[in-house]
């Protein structure tokens, strides 16, 4: 990778951490016709006919920040890319109140706006349902599913629905909270904990600043009532689903959940909380790029429409 973004030296990486540097793509603006401007990053891969990964981040965070540990990894298989969804980052701006079934079109927007034909949706926490909802509303598009620390249910208990991401924070500053940047102090603090590196951080809040703080709001509220349970059997395209062993925010029961009610799925466990990817990427990462070989090599032997009947739900990679 030649260009970073912000530009500039590259990051350092944590001391604690082995290897030398993050690279991340740098990014750039792509028109969806009918839909408005989104911001895609991308890593070219190998060759012209690498599978294609389209990366789907989690609430509040953007294709940066959510995948920058991952992109070198994931480049050297596959064309990767990553777009900002709604309200966050420089994705697209609307008046319209936020949905997780738009954030999945505007995905196949861009796989159309690059000439991409069937891709692998990987999403991450909120990227899981939006990787979910590709499937269910484009499945010819899909060659296979990762997903990754997410579930198919967020409506949960009480407490679950306050812990997901500080969402009872964000909803009392909703109410409670006049000022904007007040609410996105509450954001910064809960989505960047002390990774040791004051240049990464300081890319991570440059990146947070430009999220909209009405839409992440009514992306936290669209989250809290996402269910899938009434289709997500019919699923019938490989499905690798990454689980973090100590995932406070996305309960762990759910996200099994998720797994035992895909046929096709392999489970992936790993040791980690919910900010795995970026707190401990030497277990997040080569997880994730095994996750993705398997979903991208099982493929050749499914095609869209195919029953997935018989598939042992509970089996484990490795």
């Amino acid at each position: 990778m030649s260009q970073l973004d912000p530009p500039g030296a590259p990051y350092p990486r944590d001391p604690g951490l082995t290897g030398a540097i993050w690279e991340v793509p740098a990014g750039r603006p792509l028109d969806l016709p009918g839909r408005g401007t989104t911001f895609v990053r991308e890593v070219p891969g190998p060759g012209p006919h690498a599978p294609v990964l389209m990366l789907l981040h989690g609430l509040a965070a953007t294709g940066g920040v959510n995948w920058y540990t991952a992109f070198e990894a994931l480049g050297r298989h596959y064309r990767v890319i990553a777009v900002d969804h709604r309200g966050h980052g420089r994705g697209i701006r609307s008046p319209a109140r936020f949905r997780l079934a738009d954030c999945a079109d505007d995905a196949v927007a861009v796989a159309d706006a690059l000439g991409i034909d069937r891709f692998v949706p990987v999403g991450y926490s909120m990227g899981g349902p939006i990787a979910q909802l590709i499937w269910h509303r484009h499945r010819r598009r899909v060659q296979a599913l990762v997903l990754c620390a997410t579930a198919r249910n967020f409506r949960g208990t009480v407490r679950e629905r306050v812990e997901f991401f500080g969402l009872g924070m964000l909803l009392v500053a909703k109410w409670r909270v006049p000022a904007a940047d007040q609410v996105r102090n509450i954001v910064e603090d809960l989505l960047t904990p002390d990774f040791g590196s004051p240049a990464l951080r300081q890319w991570i809040l440059d990146e947070l600043h430009r999220n909209d703080t009405r839409t992440v709001m009514e992306a936290a509220e669209a989250l809290g009532r996402y269910s899938s349970h009434q289709w997500i059997d019919q699923i019938d395209v490989p499905v690798s689903v990454v689980v973090p062993d100590h995932d406070g925010l996305v309960p762990v029961r759910r996200q099994l959940k998720l797994a035992r009610a895909l046929p096709t799925a392999v489970l992936f466990p790993i040791h980690g909380d919910h900010l795995v990817s970026a707190r401990d990427p030497e277990a997040f990462v080569p997880a994730l790029v095994d996750a993705c070989e398997l979903a991208v090599t099982r493929s050749s032997s499914f095609s869209p429409g195919r029953s997935a009947t018989g598939a042992d739900p509970d089996r484990r990679a490795g």
